[in-house]
């Protein structure tokens, strides 16, 4: 299975965005007098090195024959009776719903609830569903597991504050309540010249809250036919939806690259590129670009780009503050979608805790015209080879919201635009596209407007033309333009800032435009 046909088959946005803000999901919960066993962040670390010692086992994903081979209505049919939450009874902060299985989901998991250090099975009961009347429901059809979950808080209910579902993705909301990009366990051989590898979350621990929790607790085993993990979440509600994540990772043979705190999201176009855009709609996107803040403190802002073909970019770097995938552009106007709300969906920034040492955040941008396809990934290559025997070690924090929690004191980009070059009105005499980067906030808005603003830009091949940088009132910001003459076939990697006699006054922009 490559990417696109996990993606499509596992979590399409249009499918999430109905599936995880309806009734859906399930929950048979564990009984007191069910066997339960000892349970702790070290046995389960424990288990992930042992397993990575034994031949890797693919998961049965054989469903019988009445779930088998649903359509997508009738696996909408299948809805959670709300009352058989996990935690409703006892009154706790946080509540917990189970997925089915079926459609595209096909992978039974294993959910188990921990109280007081005991862990205890969660079982599966096809009394605590609604099948719909199409359905035919065995009166007794067996444990079949799960295909993930959901968390509501108590702030909301009704709606989700985080899901895990497919594979090892899951995604968070923040203020607005609106999915949008997501998150992986591991990323395995991304943007390589073959299939990916998708390392699965086989089984989940959800420690039960206290009746006072301001956050919720879950652990999960990955396995995949090269690595194995253990993984500790603990996710704290609010405007901006923290999760804390430790990880330790076992590889069963050398592995390529490896993608640490991997990030996926859509970009089918926006005002820099335009190649994908015969829509009513001006911008379709659930993130416009990748920040990040290195290890020498430089902010850099990097544009996403629908391509024409598969572009990988490294950005090395040696024990980096943060990086992310932002949607900064919040104005309606711009996405004129009032059904998948783009303008509301949350960005992520990842916060290493402790060093990770040299390696490099990587950007793949995979061609799409379809906005259900997930296209853009993002995550952490450390540069140490990944061998069997050893073990790896990762802390981060994650923040899905509005606005990222560490923001340069300079100026932004706030937006980026391409056309032809030159002069309107002029002939155009030499073949050149015209790039305008706007910036707002930081020392920028105390200028005047004689001010000695000098854009600072290189490329990486062709010719810098007719470059200039003037403040815009409108904007309350200033806006630089250059033209790009090329001298080929090859992308041509720009990079471009603002500064005046006390130094830098912008983040660095970054673009990678690939000619016609």
């Amino acid at each position: 299975m490559n990417r696109r046909q996990i993606l499509q088959r596992s979590i399409p946005l249009a499918f999430l965005a109905a599936l995880l803000y309806g009734v859906m999901a399930t929950g048979a919960f564990a009984k007191d007098d069910d066997d339960g066993m000892a349970f702790s962040r070290e046995w389960l670390r424990l288990q992930a090195q042992m397993l990575a010692q034994s031949p890797y086992v693919a998961p049965d994903s054989r469903l019988p024959a009445w779930i088998a081979n649903l359509d997508w209505d009738a696996y909408q049919s299948i809805r959670f009776k709300a009352d058989e939450s996990l935690w409703k009874e006892d009154n706790l902060p946080f509540q917990a719903r189970l997925f089915h299985l079926g459609l595209f989901f096909k992978h039974p998991i294993k959910i188990n609830e921990v109280v007081d250090g005991i862990a205890r099975p969660v079982h599966y009961s096809p009394e605590l569903f609604e099948f719909g009347s199409k359905l035919k429901v065995p009166k007794k059809p067996g444990d079949l597991g799960f295909a993930g979950f959901r968390v509501h808080a108590k702030e909301d209910f009704e709606r989700d504050m985080f899901a895990f579902l497919g594979a090892s993705y899951f995604r968070a909301v923040g203020r607005t309540k609106q999915y949008g990009l997501s998150a992986r366990g591991l990323a395995v051989d991304t943007g390589l010249n073959r299939p990916e590898e998708f390392p699965e979350f086989t089984t989940f621990w959800l420690e039960r809250p206290k009746a006072d929790s301001d956050s919720v607790t879950l652990h999960a085993l990955m396995d995949s036919r090269s690595v194995t993990g253990a993984y500790t979440f603990v996710v704290s509600p609010g405007d901006t939806t923290v999760m804390q994540v430790e990880s330790h990772l076992f590889p069963r043979k050398a592995i390529e690259r490896i993608g640490i705190a991997p990030l996926t999201a859509m970009f089918q176009h926006g005002e820099n590129d335009k190649r994908m855009s015969d829509d009513f709609r001006p911008e379709i996107h659930d993130s416009d670009g990748l920040a990040l803040w290195t290890g020498n403190n430089e902010w850099i802002w990097r544009p996403l780009v629908n391509p024409p073909h598969m572009h990988v970019n490294s950005f090395y770097d040696e024990n980096p503050r943060g990086f992310g995938l932002l949607q900064r552009d919040r104005d309606f106007d711009h996405y004129q979608d009032d059904g998948a709300y783009y303008d509301r969906r949350p960005s992520l920034w990842i916060e290493p805790i402790g060093a990770w040492g040299p390696g490099s955040v990587q950007l793949i941008e995979i061609p799409t015209a379809d906005e259900t396809f997930d296209n853009i990934v993002a995550f952490w290559n450390p540069a140490a080879p990944v061998v069997p025997g050893q073990e790896l070690s990762f802390q981060y924090r994650m923040f899905w919201g509005s606005t990222p929690p560490r923001q340069s004191s300079a100026a932004q980009v706030i937006s980026t635009r391409i056309g032809v070059g030159g002069i309107p009105g002029q002939k155009k005499t030499i073949p050149a596209r015209k790039f305008v980067v706007d910036f707002s906030g930081g020392r920028l808005e105390q200028l005047g407007k004689d001010a000695k603003v000098v854009p600072v830009i290189s490329a990486s091949h062709g010719t810098i033309t007719a470059e200039a940088a003037r403040p815009i009132k409108e904007l309350n910001g200033w806006r630089c333009n250059f033209d790009l003459i090329p001298d080929g076939r090859e992308p041509v990697n720009l990079r471009l800032y603002l500064k005046d006699e006390q130094g830098a006054l912008t983040e660095t922009w970054l673009y990678q435009w690939t000619p016609n």
